[in-house]
């Protein structure tokens, strides 16, 4: 007999749909995948040759709970350089993976019964953190025609004496929104005036399109955490490592638990995020970001003409959440379908959260021009 929590946790229907397409592949199938969200670009040479170089001076020891000091110092100085946001590197927190990040925050700040407030659509195990914790997810349903953003007016609807947070994405998955640094604030200000914390996801940081990219640590806000990866702009998905930037007050709960869940972050990861950090590295990074532009902008009017809604395209991350109402009444029989008898696959609405899911699916940018080109076709074709 398992846990009763483990029982309310949602299976990651995306994992699913990439373990069915990976059996299809070995069975001689040619799989399309615009499901999974791992930019498709290898790790940056620089970066891989400071692994090596790690490696191949012995770096192969735990490094301190709350991370190697040297990228800690190293991601101070980024957010000075790039942001122009001082932060203190005695605020930042080393961690396998910004999932791992997100797990501990929901560790140190809900007990049984707390509330945390979680855009809907949005990364489905966010709401599976809450619940690791005995907490009680709670969904904001946004709109389209809201830009997909939180609103304070939400905030005064749905906060209760139980809250203890309102997370959010910027830019967002699955929906790409961002949001200005004026409209974070105002969600900070609301956050803090009921005593709560305002948890920014700023993973896909940097991936932005024709909006600035900024950090919301620019502003300097006192309830405010931020979690970021350096897996999607930073191309590094399986070398595992993230960070969180909490304030002073929280840092030593959070390294106690640092310590008792997972020792130290991969130290060979650390040594090779450093240098991903670089101005050496930072004009590699740029040009896969404009490569990604270019694809979204071929995505997305090839979609429309199919039949799927989207008013207009997204100013971040990597992905295209796409009405399919026009189409079909069950977005999940759809993706399933789709995948078996085309061959390309997407992910349904169902992984991200209770608002409309049967209406959507979210197609990942993440592979190239010609193999997109070759997916409309055959959607064409399927539909």
């Amino acid at each position: 007999m398992t846990a009763q929590r483990t029982r309310k946790i949602e299976p990651f229907h995306v994992m699913r749909l990439l373990a069915r397409a990976r059996e299809l592949e070995t069975a001689g199938r040619d799989i399309i995948h615009m499901e999974i969200g791992e930019p498709d670009f290898v790790t940056a040479d620089p970066i891989i040759e400071a692994g090596h170089k790690a490696l191949n001076e012995g770096k192969t020891h735990y490094t301190p709970a709350l991370g190697l000091p040297e990228l800690r110092h190293a991601l101070s100085d980024w957010y000075a350089r790039v942001h122009d946001a001082p932060v203190d590197a005695g605020r930042i927190i080393v961690t396998p993976g910004s999932s791992t990040g997100l797990q501990m925050l929901m560790s140190a700040l809900v007990d049984q019964g707390d509330e945390v407030l979680l855009p809907d659509p949005g990364y489905p195990c966010n709401r599976n953190f809450v619940l690791l914790s005995d907490g009680v997810p709670v969904s904001l349903p946004l709109t389209e025609e809201q830009g997909w953003l939180v609103t304070p007016e939400m905030i005064e609807r749905f906060w209760t004496e139980k809250t203890r947070a309102l997370l959010v994405a910027s830019p967002a998955n699955p929906t790409g929104a961002v949001y200005t640094a004026q409209q974070l604030e105002v969600l900070h200000d609301a956050v803090a005036a009921k005593g709560g914390y305002l948890i920014v996801d700023e993973i896909y940081q940097g991936l932005t399109f024709e909006v600035e990219s900024s950090s919301s640590l620019l502003m300097r806000l006192d309830h405010q955490i931020v979690v970021d990866s350096f897996s999607k702009y930073f191309g590094m998905t399986g070398w595992r490592v993230g960070w969180l930037v909490v304030p002073e007050s929280l840092v030593p709960v959070l390294e106690v638990l640092a310590q008792n869940i997972y020792l130290s972050a991969p130290v060979i990861s650390q040594w090779a995020a450093i240098t991903a950090l670089s101005a050496e590295v930072s004009p590699l990074l740029e040009e896969r970001r404009d490569i990604f532009r270019e694809r979204r902008d071929f995505l997305y009017p090839k979609l429309k003409q199919l039949g799927f809604g989207i008013s207009q395209p997204p100013h971040g991350a990597f992905y295209l959440y796409a009405n399919c109402a026009a189409l079909t009444n069950d977005s999940f029989d759809f993706c399933q379908r789709l995948l078996e008898e085309q061959g390309v696959a997407v992910t349904p609405g169902k992984d991200f959260g209770l608002n409309k899911p049967h209406q959507f699916v979210r197609f990942a940018f993440t592979t190239s021009i010609e193999r997109m080109q070759e997916a409309i076709d055959r959607i064409s074709s399927f539909l």
